[in-house]
């Protein structure tokens, strides 16, 4: 297999047209799981997936044609050059056609190979994770590990490139009939606790010894940092300056958006920032097709901190450059973290601060239902309890939810202390997170559901 950057380099050379973009990403995984208080599978893999941009212009506009490949096989990139620029030739006018960026200086760890994992990047779980199947709970779960290696380029004399670590591990326990579940994220394993996770754990099964069921109704909840984690995820994805002003999204209003208005009482902060201790990504953007949020026309244009409620107010949309030109907004782009700023005060202050009420664990399921709303159903997962005068007193049912993101914080009363969390939803897309556990005073639980 030849190197990233040399796949570059010869599609570009290879090309014909006016414009060319080439995206190459080398993905190394790893992955661990077990079952049954026992190790039951391992394995690696290495995948190349590169992209082939070509772009015709002429007076009436830019046509795009893209082609993907995982072939390694440095003789199809000719073929795959040719693909995307016939394509191009054949498609309509591209509506958010811009200028490539430019440059000219390619990173001094260009032509370096790409970064590869390891089973031996687990070593530093295994130890604890033998201890937890020596007790007497029944442990399930996953670790896995990514490492990719993008490298981008373009006729314009664009080089760049990233390496981007991923990891994050997950632990079911079961007791008799109940289950729990706790999990983490980071780029190595080093900096997790898993005999942390694995007293967290315990410490929910022993509150599933006492069952109560409870119907649907409204109920101050106190919302985990993974919770809100898929909560804020989603909230991010929807908040696209185009469909704001066009008045298709919760963030539209008569007249615009809803950039400068206040959400509730608490001073909260959500942002991106791919600088973040702990949850870096890529400082330029990278990416094969255009959408509301992105323009594959902006490829290369950096990263930066973007504060998308700032101080409790809806401070900032995404508007790639087109868009940002047709509503005379500021460029906006999409991070690849989310952090929402909170107070001092731990979970466990919290509840003991709650006279009547429930602790959640994850959500899972959640599906969007009204757009202009952003309502959201889902379902409770692993772990709901119920705090009785200031303690938790046993687990309760699970229940269908349907709550907005943007009405919880409008509602929220409280936010704890923020800490790196994994989202459980959208780990699959989304992992580098940082949230506070927060209380509402009347989350929705619509109905009694049968989930476990």
């Amino acid at each position: 297999m030849i190197p990233g950057h040399e796949v570059v380099e010869r599609a570009l050379g290879a090309a014909t047209v006016e414009e060319t973009i080439v995206i190459v990403t080398d993905s190394s995984e790893a992955s661990l799981r077990w079952a049954g208080n026992s190790m039951t599978t391992n394995g690696i893999s290495v995948l190349r997936r590169w992209t082939v941009v070509s772009i015709v212009r002429d007076s009436s506009g830019a046509r795009v044609g893209t082609v993907s490949s995982t072939s390694v096989d440095p003789e199809d990139i000719d073929a795959v050059v040719k693909a995307a620029e016939t394509a191009a030739r054949a498609a309509g006018l591209a509506e958010d056609a811009m200028p490539l960026i430019t440059g000219d200086d390619a990173p001094a760890s260009w032509d370096a190979p790409s970064e590869r994992t390891s089973i031996d990047v687990f070593s530093s779980l295994t130890g604890g994770l033998a201890s937890g199947f020596d007790g007497a709970d029944t442990l399930y779960g996953f670790a896995h590990h990514q490492i990719e290696t993008v490298w981008l380029g373009s006729s314009t004399g664009l080089r760049k490139r990233y390496t981007q670590p991923t990891g994050s591990v997950e632990i079911n326990g079961k007791r008799g009939d109940s289950s729990a579940w706790v999990g983490a994220g980071a780029p190595l394993f080093d900096g997790i606790a898993i005999e942390t996770l694995l007293v967290e754990l315990s410490t929910r099964l022993d509150w599933a010894s006492t069952s109560i069921e409870l119907p649907a109704g409204r109920y101050e909840t106190i919302l985990p940092p993974s919770a809100v984690a898929d909560l804020m995820i989603y909230l991010m994805w929807t908040m696209e300056g185009r469909g704001a002003e066009e008045g298709h999204t919760a963030l539209s209003r008569a007249g615009g958006t809803r950039i400068g208005e206040r959400l509730g009482r608490l001073p909260l902060t959500l942002y991106s920032d791919p600088q973040a201790a702990g949850l870096e990504y890529s400082p330029f953007l990278a990416t094969e097709s255009s959408n509301d949020s992105v323009s594959l026309f902006d490829n290369g244009m950096p990263t930066s901190r973007v504060d998308w409620i700032k101080g409790g107010v809806v401070n900032a949309l995404a508007y790639p450059r087109f868009a940002a030109e047709r509503f005379d907004a500021r460029i906006t782009v999409p991070g690849d973290n989310l952090i929402l700023t909170g107070a001092e005060a731990g979970i466990d202050d919290m509840i003991a601060r709650t006279e009547r009420g429930l602790l959640l664990t994850t959500l899972w399921y959640i599906r969007e239902v009204d757009p202009t709303t952003l309502l959201l159903t889902g379902l409770t997962r692993d772990g709901v309890y119920s705090i009785e005068d200031g303690r938790v007193t046993g687990a309760v049912n699970n229940f269908r939810f349907n709550e907005s993101p943007l009405d919880l914080l409008r509602r929220v009363t409280e936010a704890g202390a923020t800490r790196p969390t994994l989202p459980r939803e959208w780990k699959d897309w989304f992992t580098r997170t940082a949230m506070p556990p927060l209380r509402v005073p009347d989350f929705h639980m619509s109905s009694v559901s049968a989930a476990q």
